[in-house]
C-alpha cells in the first residue's frame, strides 16, 4: 500500500519561542578556559591566535551548547520519571484489582476506543488532500487513516486513564527543577512591580512575535500572585525577520516619556497584526496620549538606540530567540507555563543570594 502521511487535523506542533537567524550570538558560558589564556592555539602567518581569543570569540556557540546541554538533560529526567510514575500507577492499580496490567490497559483503553466515522476519515483525507499533496484514491488509504485516527484516540484514552490514576493517588514529585548557571548583567527597562523586589525577571521580547504575545498572560499572573515579591523589566529585543518590531518598540517608549509605556506595551501586544507606523499613532490616540509629542517622538527615531541598545544586551548574554527570561539571572527561555516560573521564584525567594 502506498504511504499517505495524514496532516493537522488531529496533529499540532507547539513551538516555544521566535527565533533569529542562527549565527552571530554572543554569551557567557558557565565554562572555564582549560589552558593559559596566553596559550597560543594557532598561528597565521607567524601571528599568534592565544586561549584567551578563542575563548572569547567561542563563548557564544559553548554558552548555547551547555545550555542546551543542560535542558535537554534534565527533559529526559521529567520523561524518564514520568514514565516510572505511570508504571508504578498501573502495578499498583492492577495489583489492588489481582489482574495483570496488560487486562487492565485492554479494559480501560482499547476496548473504550470506538471505531472512526466514515465522515471522520473522509475528512482527515479531504484536508491532507486539500494541501495539495498527491494521494491514491481514498478507498486506498482508508485503513491506514482509520488505524491512525484510532491511534490517536487510544492514546487520548490512555492519558485520560492516567490523569484519573493521578487524581486518585499521592503523587510526589521531589525532581529538582532545572537551574541553569546565573547570568550577570545589569538590565534598566521600563519595570512594573515592586522596585525591592527579591526576584527580578528581566523580559526580552518582540511585539511581532506571537509567542511573546501568548506569554503575557503567564507574566501577569507571575507578577499578580508574587506581588511585591516580583518585578519585571522589559527589554526590547526585536528579531532581524521582524521588520515592524523596531518601531513597535520605540512607540512603547515614547509612550513612556508620557508614563504610559505599559498601556501602549499591552495595546501592542493586544494588536500584533496592526503595528504599521499609522497604527502605533492610533493607539497614542487611543490612550490619549499629547498626540504632536508623541508623533514628534516615533517620527524622529530618537528612541531607535535606545532599542539597538536593548536588542544588544540581548545578544551580549546570549538571547537569540524570543521571548526570553532571567529569572534572578537564571535564563528561562520560550514561552513557559506558569508552574516553571513559580519553581524558580519560589527557589530564588527560598534562597536568597544563591
Amino acid at each position: 500500500m502506498r504511504s499517505l502521511v495524514v496532516l493537522p487535523l488531529l496533529v499540532g506542533t507547539l513551538l516555544a519561542g521566535c527565533s533569529k537567524p542562527s549565527g552571530g550570538e554572543k554569551g557567557p558560558a558557565a565554562l572555564v578556559a582549560t589552558q593559559d589564556p596566553k596559550a597560543v592555539v594557532a598561528r597565521v602567518d607567524g601571528s599568534p591566535i592565544t586561549e584567551g581569543e578563542l575563548m572569547v570569540e567561542a563563548r557564544a556557540s559553548m554558552a548555547a551548547a551547555e545550555k542546551q546541554f543542560l535542558e535537554a538533560v534534565h527533559a529526559q529526567k521529567v520523561r524518564a520519571l514520568d514514565r516510572l510514575v505511570e508504571k508504578r500507577l498501573l502495578e499498583t492499580r492492577a495489583k489492588k484489582e489481582g489482574i495483570t496490567v496488560e487486562v487492565l490497559l485492554d479494559r480501560e483503553v482499547v476496548r473504550k476506543v470506538p471505531e472512526p466515522a466514515e465522515a471522520i476519515l473522509q475528512a482527515v483525507y479531504d484536508q491532507t488532500k486539500s494541501t495539495g499533496r498527491p494521494l491514491p484514491p481514498f478507498a486506498e488509504v482508508k485503513a491506514e487513516i482509520a488505524a491512525f485516527v484510532k491511534g490517536q484516540s487510544a492514546q487520548e484514552t490512555h492519558q485520560g486513564f492516567i490523569a484519573r490514576l493521578r487524581a486518585e493517588s499521592r503523587v510526589e514529585s521531589l525532581l529538582p527543577p532545572l537551574l541553569l548557571p546565573k547570568v550577570v548583567f545589569t538590565a534598566d527597562g521600563p519595570s512594573r512591580g515592586a522596585a525591592g523586589a527579591a526576584v527580578t525577571i528581566v523580559e526580552f521580547s518582540d511585539y511581532e512575535c506571537g509567542f511573546c504575545g501568548q506569554a503575557e498572560e503567564v507574566v501577569r499572573r507571575v507578577i499578580a500572585e508574587y506581588k511585591g515579591q516580583v518585578r519585571l523589566v522589559h527589554q526590547a529585543f526585536p528579531l532581524a525577520g521582524h521588520p515592524r518590531a523596531p518601531k513597535a518598540a520605540e512607540a512603547a517608549l515614547c509612550a513612556g516619556e508620557q508614563g504610559r509605556y505599559w498601556e501602549m506595551h499591552d495595546l501592542l501586544f493586544a494588536g500584533q497584526g496592526a503595528l504599521g507606523i499609522d497604527d502605533l499613532k492610533g493607539r497614542a490616540r487611543t490612550l490619549q496620549l499629547d498626540a504632536p509629542r508623541f508623533d514628534a517622538c516615533l517620527d524622529s527615531g530618537r528612541m531607535a538606540p535606545v532599542v539597538e541598545k536593548s536588542r544588544k544586551l540581548g545578544e551580549g548574554i546570549g538571547v537569540d530567540a524570543t521571548p526570553a527570561f532571567f529569572v534572578n539571572g537564571r535564563p528561562l527561555s520560550g514561552m513557559q507555563p506558569f508552574e516553571r516560573f513559580k519553581e524558580l521564584v519560589d527557589h530564588e525567594l527560598a534562597n536568597p543570594g544563591r
